[in-house]
C-alpha cells in the first residue's frame, strides 16, 4: 500500500531521468553542429584532382623554359611555342601516353580546354595594336588597307580556288577554301615583326594595313559560307539579320567608347589602385570583345577599336604597361593549342601530299601578294618583305573551314586536309620573317638618317635626343655615322 502522507510529493521514474539526459545531449549536439556549419565543418571535403590544373601547369613550364632557350640561341619563341605543342600535344607525347603511362602528367590531353583562353591572345594582341594608332594614322594608312588589303585577298582568293577546282574540288567549296587560304596569322606575323623591330618600317605597316583589311573580311566570309550552305530562299533575311546586329555593335562601341572610356579611367585613377586600374583594362578589352562577338564579328575587331579610342587618351601608355604581360603568355598560349592542333598521324600518313599542300599556298600567296605590291607602287623590298610575310596561312582559316563543313558546303576531307597544310605553313613564319629581315638589312643603313618632322608617320626612331645644341648636335652626328635613326627635341626652332 502505497504511504499516505507521501501522496503530496513528486516522484520521478528512471524513464524520466533518461530523458532529461537525452534533452542535454540534443541541445549540445545542435550547437557543435551549428558551430560545425560556421566553420564549414559539415561540408563534405572533395578529393584534390591535379589533373585539374595539369595544362595551366604544362603552359607554365613550358613558357619559363622557352622564351630564355630560345631568345638565348637567338630564335624567335613563336616557334618554340608552336613546336612545344607539337610535342606535348595529343597527337605527340599525348599518344605515347596511351602506351606509357608515366608521360600522362607532361602531356596535354585537352586542347579544347584551353582554346577559348588561348583566343583571347589575338584579342590582346589587337587591342595593343590599336593602341599604337589613331585614327589620324588609320586614316593615313587607308590606302593600303583598303587597296592593296583588297588586292591581296581578292588575288589570292581567286588564285588558290583555281587551283582547288583543279584539284577537282567543287565550285563552292574551292571559293570557300580560296578564300580561307588567302588570309594570314595576324597573331603571329605581328609578334615576329615586333620582335625583330620591323614593325615601325614601311614593310611593317604595309603588312599590318594588310592584315587589318583581312581581319576586317572574316565576317563577311563567315556570312558568305552560310549564305553558300543554304538550301532555299531567305536571302534578304539572311542580309539584314547579319547587318543590323553588326553595325549595331560597333556604333555601341564607337559612339559609347568616346563617351565613357576616357571617364571611366579618370575615375579609376583616381582612386589610385593599381588593382582597380587593371580590371578597367581587362573590362574594357574583354567587353568590347564579348560586345562584336556577340554582334556577328571576331572579338578581335572590337578589341582593335577599343585600343584607337584609349589611344587618344592620356592613360594609353599605363594601358599598355598593364595589359603587356596579358597579351604576351595569352598569345604563348594560342601558339601552344595551334601546335597541339597539329595531328602528326596524317602527315606521316602522306608526307608528300601535307608538305605539298603547304608549300603551294606559300609560292601561290607569295607570287600574288608580290605583285600587288608592285601594282600598288611600293618599293621592291618592301614587296618582297610583305609577300614573304603575308604567304603562309592564317589562323582564321580554321574558323572558315570549320563553319563551311558544318554548313555542308565542304567536304570534310578536304577541310581536314586544308587545315593540316595551313597549319605546316604557320610554322613557316619564323622562317620567313628572317629571311625577310636578312633581304630587307634595314633599309636605314642605305639611306641617310634624316631628322624625322614632328608628326611624320615614318618608322619609329632608335633614339630621342632632348636638347639639340652643341653637344646634342655632337650626340646626332654619331648617331647618324651608325646609321641609327633618331628625334632631336628642342625649344629652339633655328636649330
Amino acid at each position: 500500500m502505497p504511504d499516505s502522507g507521501g501522496a503530496g510529493k513528486r516522484t520521478s521514474s528512471p524513464g524520466q531521468g533518461i530523458m532529461i539526459l537525452d534533452r542535454i545531449a540534443g541541445a549540445r549536439k545542435a550547437k557543435i553542429s551549428a558551430l560545425r556549419e560556421l566553420f564549414w565543418l559539415n561540408t563534405p571535403m572533395t578529393a584534390f584532382a591535379p589533373e585539374q590544373y595539369k595544362e595551366t601547369l604544362i603552359f607554365l613550364a613550358t613558357a619559363g623554359v622557352v622564351v630564355p632557350l630560345f631568345r638565348r640561341l637567338k630564335f624567335s619563341p613563336v616557334l618554340g611555342f608552336l613546336g612545344a605543342g607539337v610535342l606535348l600535344g595529343p597527337y605527340g607525347l599525348g599518344a605515347l601516353a596511351r602506351q606509357v603511362g608515366w608521360l600522362a602528367p607532361f602531356a596535354l590531353d585537352n586542347v579544347e580546354q584551353i582554346a577559348p583562353v588561348a583566343e583571347f591572345g589575338v584579342v590582346f594582341l589587337l587591342f595593343m595594336i590599336g593602341l599604337e594608332l589613331s585614327w589620324q594614322r588609320l586614316a593615313i594608312i587607308g590606302r593600303l588597307v583598303f587597296g592593296l588589303g583588297a588586292l591581296q585577298v581578292f588575288g589570292s582568293a581567286a588564285a588558290l580556288g583555281a587551283l582547288a577546282l583543279i584539284l577537282g574540288e567543287s565550285p563552292t567549296s574551292a571559293a570557300i577554301l580560296g578564300f580561307a587560304l588567302a588570309l594570314s596569322s595576324t597573331a603571329i606575323v605581328i609578334p615576329v615583326l615586333a620582335e625583330a623591330k620591323r614593325l615601325g618600317t614601311t614593310a611593317g605597316r604595309t603588312i599590318f594595313a594588310v592584315l587589318l583589311f583581312q581581319d576586317l573580311m572574316v565576317a563577311p566570309l563567315l556570312f558568305m559560307v552560310a549564305m553558300l550552305g543554304m538550301r532555299g530562299g531567305g536571302l534578304g533575311m539572311a542580309v539584314v539579320s547579319f547587318l543590323v546586329p553588326a553595325l549595331t555593335g560597333l556604333s555601341v562601341i564607337v559612339l559609347g567608347g568616346r563617351l565613357v572610356m576616357r571617364p571611366l579611367f579618370r575615375h579609376v585613377a583616381a582612386a589610385g589602385s593599381t588593382e582597380f586600374f587593371m580590371a578597367a583594362c581587362l573590362l574594357v578589352v574583354i567587353g568590347t570583345g564579348v560586345l562584336t562577338a556577340a554582334s556577328g564579328l571576331s572579338m578581335g575587331l572590337g578589341a582593335f577599336i577599343a585600343g584607337i579610342l584609349l589611344a587618344e587618351t592620356e592613360y594609353r601608355r599605363e594601358i599598355e604597361v598593364t595589359i603587356e604581360p596579358f597579351k604576351g603568355l595569352l598569345l604563348g598560349l594560342f601558339f601552344v593549342s595551334i601546335g597541339a592542333s597539329l595531328d602528326l598521324s596524317h602527315i606521316f600518313s602522306a608526307p608528300l601530299m601535307a608538305f605539298g599542300l603547304a608549300l603551294c599556298i606559300i609560292l601561290v600567296k607569295f607570287y600574288v601578294n608580290w605583285l600587288a605590291g608592285r601594282i600598288a607602287r611600293l618599293p621592291v623590298r618592301v614587296s618582297t618583305e610583305a609577300a614573304l610575310m603575308l604567304a603562309p596561312g592564317g589562323e582564321f582559316a580554321f574558323v572558315i573551314v570549320t563553319a563551311a563543313v558544318a554548313a555542308k558546303a565542304m567536304p570534310a576531307g578536304a577541310g581536314a586536309e586544308a587545315m593540316i597544310a595551313v597549319t605546316l605553313s604557320i610554322f613557316a613564319v619564323p622562317f620567313l620573317g628572317a629571311l625577310a629581315k636578312r633581304l630587307a638589312r634595314r633599309p636605314a643603313a642605305s639611306e641617310p638618317a634624316a631628322l624625322l618632322e614632328p608628326g611624320l608617320d615614318g618608322p619609329a626612331p632608335d633614339a630621342i635626343i632632348v636638347g639639340f645644341g652643341r653637344v646634342g648636335q655632337l650626340v646626332g652626328h654619331m648617331l647618324h655615322a651608325h646609321a641609327f635613326r633618331y628625334l632631336a627635341v628642342d625649344t629652339d626652332p633655328s636649330w
